[in-house]
């Protein structure tokens, strides 16, 4: 039988390597669908969210540290959500966190702190909070 440690380092091993077969037009089109484009555009740190749109539909790449930002997101988001459901982790990340300073995962994410909010995503998941 498996600990709950041994389990969640299995789901975050799924939950990176989900991401990393994901292209950055995969990942905008992802975060576009699942927030909006608008919540992907500050995700990726970028002013006009249209470029979300037009990175979803491959008409141009994502510069480097926008990329990162999808990355991260999606990879928690993943995280979050094998161990509860999509829902439960769009509302994780869209929520204020105690342990981000009442930032929520998404603002974490778009300020670069993306090891501060898979600490947090492994908190939720033991139940931490």
């Amino acid at each position: 039988m498996q600990t709950e440690r041994e389990i969640a380092a299995e789901a975050e091993a799924r939950a990176l390597r989900e991401t990393t077969k994901q292209s950055p037009a995969d990942m905008a089109g992802f975060l576009q669908n699942t927030f909006s484009q608008r919540v992907a555009a500050l995700i990726a740190g970028v002013d006009d969210h249209r470029q979300v749109g037009r990175w979803a539909r491959g008409q141009n790449l994502p510069r480097v540290d926008s990329e990162n930002r999808m990355r991260a997101a999606c990879q928690v988001f993943a995280f979050v959500a094998d161990g509860e459901n999509p829902h439960i982790a769009r509302a994780w990340m869209m929520g204020m966190n105690p342990q981000l300073e009442d930032d929520s995962p998404i603002e974490a994410i778009a300020e670069g702190r993306f090891k501060e909010v898979m600490a947090a995503a492994r908190s939720f998941q033991r139940g931490d909070l």
